[in-house]
């Protein structure tokens, strides 16, 4: 039975009515796994576009402004041994190019010698490389959007290592891009190492919150039922904007590693030891970038029940689900874990989406407002912080919950 809880992030604008013309005709280029989003996202900007009324009453008439699709076809093609190349079947002169990419995306597959060849993110990488190189300059502008950052963990030097993620960005910027927009980045800092280009890391809060309340109707934000809770430090930032939005009290994990080895890449966590105040009979949100493994997250959620918790939520932006889904089921079926939430910006698999206890969260209204937006060159900072919408949405959510505790009352009684 196909179980998925598919979340719409926002609805229709409340007006796309721009005040600006666009800084060039609007390109949109899917890498390769990216398709199925980037169709999403052209479905939407086709019909905003074609009920924009200031457009249509517009002396000015502006080619290309209404399409019925605004999806470049370019194809990044492979060699027997492996070697590839990228073909844009169509013009770009001009054009305010959007590369959207998923450098996670491993069911994007490709033969090697007669192997099937899983795509890595260095693959998509190259891809990504090939694409801008085939534009050749002729484009007005180019934005990458790459919603899960490539090498976003290996963001910093903690002895003689690569510093993967800020070499990747710098390459990019020195082919031609423009801007970057990134959704939840590990660690936002790795902006720095391209100062003079834009950097967007967008928060997926408002539709995290939304899918909750969807899905867990009776959820309530009250401070004495809910609380935040961050898995470890480095995500504290992430978890004091969930808390602080959401009016609740905030808990943090720090992991204690043995710092003397090192197994699959990292020191391995000895404990999670808990910070925060008395979590008995709350329900529990824990706030992440991504989940890979997911051992430290069960674990973590494990503990929290230990202490008591009531309902445990994770909300996290990317769902990689690297050791498969088994430990899931086992915690879910054991009562550990009620939800997990993730969004549809990376790879998720048949599998995944079948489990009952998953909910993906669709950004695809949400990326299509930001690149129209983009294109028209008006300010985003409304989208980077919607912090009107969610008080709305949880002003709603309280109305309608007393409304339906009142009416529990009266059968009741």
């Amino acid at each position: 039975m196909h179980m998925l809880t598919e979340v719409t992030a926002f609805e229709l604008p409340e007006s796309s009515e721009y005040t600006t013309f666009p800084v060039g005709k609007l390109g949109i280029i899917a890498l390769p796994g990216c398709e199925e989003l980037a169709e999403r996202i052209d479905k939407y900007i086709v019909r905003w576009r074609a009920e924009n009324e200031t457009m249509k009453n517009s002396p000015i008439k502006l080619d290309g402004y209404n399409k019925d699709s605004y999806i470049i076809d370019a194809k990044c093609a492979r060699f027997g041994s492996g070697e590839g190349k990228a073909v844009i079947n169509g013009t770009v002169r001009g054009y305010d190019i959007f590369i959207l990419m998923d450098a996670f995306n491993y069911g994007v597959t490709y033969k090697m010698y007669g192997m099937e060849v899983p795509m890595s993110p260095d693959d998509h990488f190259a891809n990504l490389k090939r694409v801008i190189s085939a534009i050749g300059g002729k484009a007005h502008r180019i934005t990458v959007v790459m919603p899960m950052l490539y090498e976003g963990r290996q963001h910093k030097r903690s002895s003689r290592e690569s510093l993967d993620c800020a070499m990747a960005l710098q390459e990019i910027t020195r082919m031609g891009v423009d801007s970057v927009i990134t959704f939840d980045a590990h660690d936002p800092r790795v902006q720095n190492s391209i100062p003079l280009n834009g950097f967007e890391n967008v928060s997926p809060i408002y539709q995290m919150i939304k899918a909750l309340i969807k899905t867990s109707p009776d959820i309530s934000f009250d401070p004495s039922n809910m609380m935040v809770v961050s898995p470890d430090e480095g995500g504290m930032g992430r978890a004091i904007h969930y808390a602080t939005v959401l009016g609740v009290e905030l808990g943090m994990f720090y992991k204690r590693r043995d710092y003397t080895r090192i197994v699959d890449g990292r020191n391995p966590i000895l404990a999670h030891e808990f910070l925060g105040t008395n979590i008995e009979g709350k329900d529990v949100i824990v706030v992440d970038d991504m989940i890979s493994s997911g051992e430290s997250m069960l674990e973590v959620a494990a503990k929290l029940k230990g202490l008591g918790a009531n309902r445990i939520y994770v909300c996290t932006c990317f769902g990689l689900f690297c050791n498969g889904l088994d430990i899931f089921d086992e915690a879910f079926k054991n009562g550990v874990i009620e939800r997990i939430l993730t969004t549809n910006l990376v790879y998720r698999s048949p599998e995944l989406k079948e489990r009952k206890w998953y909910t993906e969260v669709d950004m695809a209204k949400y990326i299509a407002l930001l690149i129209d937006t983009i294109n028209h060159d008006m300010s985003i900072s409304g989208l980077l912080d919607p912090m009107d919408k969610i008080q709305k949405l949880l002003d709603k959510h309280t109305e309608n919950l007393s409304k339906t505790s009142g009416a529990q009352m009266e059968i009741k009684i």
